[in-house]
């Protein structure tokens, strides 16, 4: 079966609008209570349980292998999106999820080198996956051309299709996205920032509240000012707590590596030393950095007290 893993968008190592969809899974997952995972197709799998939750299963649907780490940023915006796109297959997939942390023999048997690490397992065999977060409209190409491949399959192998598959119908789909919002996403993917921008500015203008539109004009901002940086370079910069432009970089780039936290501390820390207007510039940068974030998000609270406690 071909390989269908898919090179990153201009999105790089972290999807923004997947803490949004973090927080938005957590809540679904406490209101709903402890049977929530296995109703939505989601399975936690341990060294003891592999091969009945995997290669068992993977026999008749295909299984997303999750193997992540609550050690990595980039496991926190991932794992989130899978849970949502696997979801909505109505059940003709599983999500397995494997804390590499935990079950360290899982990941030395497929030979993990980073986590996350995405693999398809379909009749007992990896087919395809990749190694990096992707934007939700990334993950569910691939997951769509996974499917398709399993289809095809089916219809090669009439006789290998489990009896639950005949007849299944399609989730509903949802409302249509706004177009601007998909505009939006594929001037992104086609790597015109500014397009992309104008798009979010847009439906801005029409629905100011719109947090999805805020929080991916946030992002494409931060693309474009990072876009020419070298990272050695604002690292080497960096050093000089004085060097204020390379200090706001320096937080962009590590807001776009996952490490949101300490991109906060560092722009804080900038507020807290300057002054006039150098100080307000730090401000308002911070400002930026925070429309990134969904408005519940812990780090964005934690992060707007410490503003507040400089600022007075």
């Amino acid at each position: 079966m071909a390989d269908f893993s898919r090179p990153g968008s201009l999105y790089g190592a972290i999807d923004l609008g997947a803490r949004k969809q973090a927080l938005e899974a957590q809540a679904r997952r406490e209101a709903a209570g402890p049977q929530a995972a296995s109703s939505a197709s989601i399975v936690e799998v341990t060294e003891e349980t592999f091969t009945a939750d995997v290669i068992d299963r993977s026999m008749t649907v295909p299984v997303v292998l999750d193997l992540w780490s609550p050690r990595s940023p980039g496991s926190v915006q991932l794992s989130p999106v899978l849970e949502k796109v696997v979801g909505d297959l109505g059940g003709r997939a599983v999500l397995a999820r494997v804390n590499v942390d935990g079950s360290p023999q899982i990941a030395q048997a497929l030979r993990v080198q980073a986590v996350p690490t995405v693999l398809a397992i379909f009749q007992g065999q990896a087919v395809t996956g990749f190694q990096q977060v992707l934007p939700e409209q990334e993950v569910r190409r691939w997951l769509d051309e996974l499917m398709g491949a399993v289809e095809q399959f089916y219809q090669a192998n009439p006789g290998a299709r489990p009896p639950a598959a005949e007849g299944e119908q399609e989730a509903p789909a949802g409302p249509p996205a706004d177009p601007d919002l998909l505009a939006a996403e594929q001037a992104i993917d086609d790597g015109d920032l500014d397009a992309a921008a104008a798009a979010y500015e847009r439906l801005l203008a029409r629905v100011p509240g719109d947090e999805d539109a805020r929080m991916g004009l946030a992002g494409v901002n931060l693309m474009r000012r990072t876009a020419d940086a070298d990272p050695a370079d604002v690292q080497r910069r960096a050093q000089d707590a004085s060097d204020i432009d390379a200090q706001l970089l320096a937080a962009d780039l590590e807001m776009l590596s996952g490490d949101v936290d300490r991109a906060f501390e560092r722009v804080i820390a900038v507020v807290k030393r300057a002054s006039g207007d150098e100080r307000d510039r730090a401000r308002r940068h911070l400002l930026g950095l925070f429309a990134a974030l969904p408005a519940e998000d812990p780090s964005l609270v934690k992060a707007r007290r410490a503003l507040a406690s400089a600022l007075f």
